[in-house]
């Protein structure tokens, strides 16, 4: 396996083509549209005035969502056709988000712990993961919601295998590997590994979801995403910082 940095990841995802960016900015692609979003937004529950991080916010599209919903975001993102976008975006339709520049794992003063901590879809793609959990952890309140999300370790790459053979096959799991994708590398790593290292970092899990597609909205999906009706494609884990 290539001996990535987070410079050298951040610099990849980071020239991310625009066009790209405008087809996601509303809400995501459709995976986050219909099996990510619903749940990040129903475990996080009321925002009103409440300090949420958006820990590598990407083109910022769930930032401007918790915006919307009341929150005081700040939105950190390394990469930076990304960064750029979103601060188009804010400064277009001002939403009083505030994007800061960083590696997730050198963060600068955010302003105070936060409430709730948000890193979707984005420890799989740093290679200093366990620095950018820490961070994300650390910049909690006592009780804290820190949320999660990953592609499920059990059924990465669910899509294009079940195009070509109708189900989901694999032949290794326990060793940590790349998954080359078109703007990205995100990296392979088991489902305990990420659940031991939040509970090391002093976090009590407090919810588990693995969510599957509703049937209806495979019309609307690109050929094969019948996929995620039948195996979860993503893990979303919610836990409370208890020290």
């Amino acid at each position: 396996m290539t001996e990535w940095t987070n410079d050298a990841a951040i610099q990849r995802w980071g020239a991310m083509p625009r066009t790209v960016l405008e087809q996601t900015a509303l809400d995501g692609d459709f995976a986050k549209r219909h099996l990510i979003n619903p749940v990040l937004l129903r475990m996080l529950g009321d925002l009103t005035e409440r300090r949420v991080l958006d820990a590598g916010c990407g083109n910022g599209y769930l930032s401007r969502i918790l915006a919307g919903r009341g929150a005081t975001v700040v939105g950190v993102e390394p990469g930076q056709s990304l960064f750029d976008f979103a601060v188009e975006q804010e400064t277009t339709a001002p939403q009083g988000i505030r994007y800061i520049q960083a590696d997730l794992c050198d963060l600068p003063n955010l302003g105070g712990p936060f409430d709730a901590v948000v890193a979707s879809m984005v420890l799989p793609a740093i290679p200093d993961w366990i620095g950018a959990m820490r961070a994300c952890v650390h910049a909690l309140k006592p009780g804290g919601l820190f949320l999660f999300t990953v592609n499920h370790p059990c059924y990465e790459q669910l899509w294009p295998t079940w195009r070509e053979h109708g189900e989901y096959r694999t032949h290794r799991y326990l060793t940590e590997y790349e998954i080359p994708g078109p703007n990205g590398v995100d990296f392979h790593r088991t489902l305990s590994t990420y659940l031991n290292q939040v509970t090391r970092l002093g976090c009590h899990l407090t919810e588990l979801a693995e969510p599957g597609l509703d049937p209806d909205a495979t019309a609307h999906g690109p050929d094969g995403i019948d996929a995620y009706v039948h195996l979860p494609n993503f893990l979303i884990i919610a836990a409370r910082r208890t020290t």
